[in-house]
């Protein structure tokens, strides 16, 4: 019986996550994930998806984010009828990430269309998929807990460790048998960061025979979180001493949560002015509701700050959850110091454009960037300082300050990712393989891995596929 892998998304880049294990006639679909960047050259990619569902029988999804789960409305679509495997929290994110998706692509037909009438053109596209096909999706979702063996097809099951990423988020551990054979394939999803707020450290999983990670950072280190939390405060402080606002961009999910968390426990301790403090995302306030509904997947630290005193964590007199467009405007009205967070991380769609007009070329303002920007994305742009930026087809002159804190990320940097891999049985290790990240950040990995002791790394080729 044959073993097969290969990857038809996050190949040499860090978006569109979509492996596949192939166990003999059965195959087995690892995320599927949207593509982002460039709109011409995403939406060719993301349409591409429906061209290999028809020899998939099952999917699992490691976890919510949307360049891993953005695209799974057109599996159903496509004529895919199976199961869908998650977590319970990844399978309740992944439904509000999606229905939000078919909102904005219906929005951006409809703008898109206006725009091209005015210039007397045709304009005939359509969205990938619409809120009828995210239902369909959800009614193929099965939830599994952390640590239950499912058989997935004839001859594999699954079982899925937390990966300490988001909530909800797992690696999944594949156990082969076949006649006497027996083969592990884990798929690490993201790999989480070690002391993280609310969500639990990353599960060490067993030995695995082959193991397909995630390479985001695998060429920088970050802060540590103690260094990262007053270095929050510290910018926290310094804007609203200039009388700016500090602007954000943060994921709706996970990265929102954190943020407020962090936000939360500054303010009680007084190390931050008492400012307002804005959440403008529709999706970052509606996820909020899902971490509090899903406390199994907290950690110990969280349970005794706040939910043994029965506080919520994600709530406290100078937050402001705002829903309406209206609530949204009237935060650019507001004079004075204010801290504002919104979707989406990469500032390629979302309330944050609006935010960002109104405010990047104040030099008073302070954008903070909290997360990945991919290659291409506005965020990635102003990320590099770059001076000159568009938003809303207008060049906007980047004046206000940027900051960076990378150890708000959700990925493991190359030292933890290396600390991780040094715990398995590197005898039993046969090789790694690097998916989800850029080729410089892969080459650096391969050689730390080596370094402990990994005999075989591999970044893994855009459809090529590897024997096991």
């Amino acid at each position: 019986m044959s073993v097969k892998l290969y990857s038809r998304g996050a190949a040499g880049e860090v978006t569109g996550s979509r492996h596949y294990l192939a166990v003999g006639d059965s195959t087995i679909q690892i995320d599927c994930g949207a593509f982002q960047g460039k709109r011409q050259d995403t939406e060719a990619k993301n349409k591409a998806i429906v061209d290999d569902i028809g020899h998939v029988d099952a999917v699992v999804l490691t976890h919510a984010h949307y360049d891993h789960s953005g695209m799974i409305p057109l599996l159903p679509k496509g004529g895919y009828r199976g199961n869908i495997y998650a977590t319970p929290a990844t399978r309740d994110l992944a439904m509000l990430i999606m229905m939000d998706s078919a909102h904005i692509q219906a929005r951006d037909i409809e703008y898109l269309t206006k725009k091209k009438r005015r210039k007397g053109e045709d304009f005939t596209d359509k969205p990938l998929y619409d809120e009828h096909d995210v239902q369909k999706a959800g009614d193929q979702f099965v939830t599994v807990s952390y640590g239950r063996p499912m058989l997935v097809t004839p001859r594999t099951q699954v079982t899925f460790a937390d990966a300490g990423h988001i909530l909800g988020s797992a690696m999944a551990v594949f156990d082969v048998q076949d006649e006497g054979r027996e083969l592990r394939v884990v798929f690490s999803g993201d790999v989480g960061r070690c002391g993280k707020a609310i969500i639990r450290d990353p599960e060490l999983v067993p030995d695995p025979d082959y193991l397909v990670l995630e390479s985001t950072y695998g060429d920088r280190l970050h802060e540590t979180n103690d260094d990262a939390i007053e270095h929050l405060a510290e910018i926290v402080r310094t804007t609203a001493a200039r009388g700016g606002k500090l602007l954000i961009p943060a994921f709706a999910v996970g990265r929102t949560q954190e943020l407020v968390y962090h936000l939360h426990l500054l303010s009680l301790k007084g190390r931050i002015p008492e400012i307002p403090i804005y959440v403008d995302s529709p999706m970052a306030t509606n996820a909020t509701s899902i971490f509090r509904v899903h406390p199994e997947c907290y950690d110990q630290e969280t349970k005794r700050d706040f939910l043994d005193l029965h506080e919520n964590p994600f709530g406290f007199d100078a937050l402001r959850y705002t829903s309406s467009l209206a609530d949204s405007k009237r935060i650019n009205e507001h004079q004075g110091p204010a801290i504002i967070i919104s979707a989406s991380g990469m500032c390629e769609a979302g309330r944050i454009r609006h935010h960002l007009a109104n405010t990047i070329e104040d030099k008073r303002n302070t954008i903070l960037i909290v997360g990945y920007m991919a290659a291409h994305t506005l965020g990635r742009r102003i990320q590099e300082r770059q001076k000159e930026v568009r938003i809303f087809d207008e060049t906007m002159t980047l004046r206000a300050q940027v900051e960076e804190l990378g150890a708000f990320s959700a990925h493991a940097d190359y030292g933890e990712l290396r600390d991780y891999v040094a715990r398995l049985d590197l005898k039993r290790l046969r090789k790694i393989f690097l998916v989800h990240g850029e080729h410089d950040a892969q080459l650096h990995l391969e050689k730390v891995l080596r370094g402990v002791g990994v005999r075989d790394v591999e970044a893994v080729g855009y459809g090529r596929t590897y024997e096991l």
